[in-house]
């Protein structure tokens, strides 16, 4: 599926995401392609993984040939929802190399977003795993498409699946993965990944902003995915064949772009870390020699700052700041011989990547173009900064979506990405610009939206659902250090309004805030 142009943009690269996996796979097949958390077992099925290019090549084509044997059509979009294990990896690439797009959902979502998000773009399929700690993803995942007219199938990782699952744990295993085939003879085409001479600009995932109505899809291409990952390698100095530690699932454009893209870009290993576990992340860290770490800005500030985390050797570290008008706020990075990279996350529009310097503060974002890596004769536009008349951040560019999504969604009355003149698109964050410097500085957030470690929620909908349950409850938001904010809620029975939630599908997160005040629970940082 290609929205918009059918012709290469100019200068645009015409691979896909897959493309350069696969080919990654025939140049080192023996080589470590990706590992697991090494605490796999004790919140999900399965020991901790290890695969080779080679490993992770065979398993992929097998995923993705289950799925076009299931009837699954070329285009389809497949939801995935799983923690930051190697599955999630192989299923999205699975996806794509069944020439189907992938439509990643965050592991916190609970039915009323799931429902929404994958009712809106016609999902064919859900694929998911056994569970996460106590709770039944799977479970979940049947009960989400029991509510989705268009979702065929739902797939899943580990072991006691329900009835209706359509296991893929075989898949992993060498000796049955070879036994289910190739991609059907009819398209062979789809088992090489090409696609015409503008493969890139075929759609590649479709994630999931929230504005003041609710779930917005945002689709992207192989080309403005590569922007995005291009950006954050370059201005991170990551070397060929680095081995990448990221404690940031690919649930998301950012996380896509912090993650698989940087791994693949410079043909490594990635290792991952289900957020979050301090001694596990450092024990990684030491045992395979890391040279790169992906994390939570503040969660990377406050380890420097107690001491609870030590890097071994000169290091590069990539902090994610899902509330970025927090980034002008953040201390000083002192560690010696590590370079801090910031990358602010402007929900699903964008990102950037400024690298620190020597005396360890942030870098401001540009007015205008912004190039990476900067100070180089040989940097490449990567987005492009303007305030707007409303004071807010607008942004443009190779990673900025051209196309609102699915087509024809600007008169169906429901919400959906705007795409502004000459390509802007408006992120919502409040900014300054000083013309004088030439940068901008993020004072706020978007209007009505909250933040709670990457996960946003439309304020006024939870006010809603809460006051639906009990006219005298309240909800808000409260600034937080390592989430950005945090939700607090009063009830006038707090269980029996957990219970009720919970019934309804929202957010744990939401749930939580009515919970004990030592009993709320820190978000994931995703």
């Amino acid at each position: 599926m290609i929205l918009g142009e059918r012709e290469p943009r100019r200068g645009a690269n015409s691979l896909t995401v897959e493309a350069v996996f696969r080919s990654l796979a025939r140049r080192h097949p023996k080589a470590l392609a990706l590992a697991d958390p090494d605490n796999r077992e004790t919140f999900t099925d399965s020991a901790p993984r290890r695969l080779t290019y080679a490993e992770a090549d065979r398993a992929v084509t097998a995923i993705a040939a289950r799925l076009r044997h299931m009837g699954l059509p070329t285009d389809a979009i497949v939801g995935i929802q799983l923690p930051n294990i190697v599955e999630n990896s192989l299923a999205m690439f699975g996806i794509w190399r069944a020439g189907m797009i992938v439509a990643p959902l965050p592991l916190l979502w609970r039915r009323a977003d799931a429902v929404a998000a994958l009712a809106r773009i016609g999902a064919k399929a859900l694929i998911s795993c056994g569970h996460v700690g106590a709770f039944s993803h799977c479970q979940f995942a049947m009960s989400v498409a029991a509510d989705v007219f268009s979702i065929r199938y739902v797939c899943g990782f580990g072991k006691n699946l329900p009835d209706g699952v359509v296991p893929l744990d075989d898949l992993l295993d060498a000796e049955k993965a070879e036994k289910i085939g190739p991609l059907p003879a009819t398209d062979a085409d789809r088992q090489t990944g090409e696609r015409g001479n503008n493969a890139a600009a075929h759609l590649a995932a479709v994630t999931f902003d929230v504005g003041e109505r609710g779930v917005v899809p945002v689709a992207r291409n192989h080309a403005e995915l590569f922007a995005g990952g291009l950006a954050v390698l370059l201005e991170s100095g990551i070397a060929e064949g680095s081995t990448i530690l990221s404690a940031i699932v690919p649930s998301s454009f950012g996380g896509i772009c912090l993650t698989l893209l940087p791994w693949l870009l410079s043909g490594g290993a990635l290792l991952l870390h289900h957020p979050f576990d301090a001694a596990v992340l450092a024990r990684q860290q030491r045992r395979e020699r890391c040279g790169t770490l992906v994390l939570p800005g503040p969660v990377a500030l406050r380890l420097a700052e107690t001491s609870a985390f030590v890097l071994e050797g000169p290091a590069c570290v990539i902090a994610a700041w899902r509330a970025p008008e927090r980034l002008t706020d953040s201390a000083a990075w002192r560690e010696p011989n590590t370079v801090l990279v910031d990358v602010p996350i402007f929900g699903e529009a964008a990102l950037a990547a400024e690298r620190r310097g020597a005396d360890g503060k942030p870098e401001p974002l540009p007015l205008g173009p912004i190039v990476a890596p900067r100070g180089s004769p040989d940097a490449v536009v990567v987005a492009e900064l303007t305030p707007t008349a409303a004071g807010t951040l607008a942004m443009r560019g190779p990673m900025v979506p051209h196309h609102s999504f699915p087509p024809g969604i600007e008169r169906s009355g429901l919400p959906y990405f705007k795409i502004g003149e000459r390509g802007l698109v408006d992120t919502g964050y409040a900014c300054r610009a000083d013309s004088v410097t030439g940068t901008i500085v993020i004072t706020g957030a978007p209007t009505g939206i909250v933040s709670v470690g990457g996960y946003r929620f439309p304020l006024r909908n939870l006010q809603d659902v809460v006051g639906r349950i009990d006219a005298g409850a309240t909800l808000g938001a409260l600034p937080d250090p390592l989430t950005g904010q945090r939700l607090s809620g009063q009830a006038t029975d707090r269980l029996t309004m957990q219970a009720a939630l919970n019934a309804v599908g929202v957010n744990p997160l939401v749930v939580a805030a009515f919970g004990d005040r030592g009993e709320r629970l820190a978000a994931p940082h995703d």
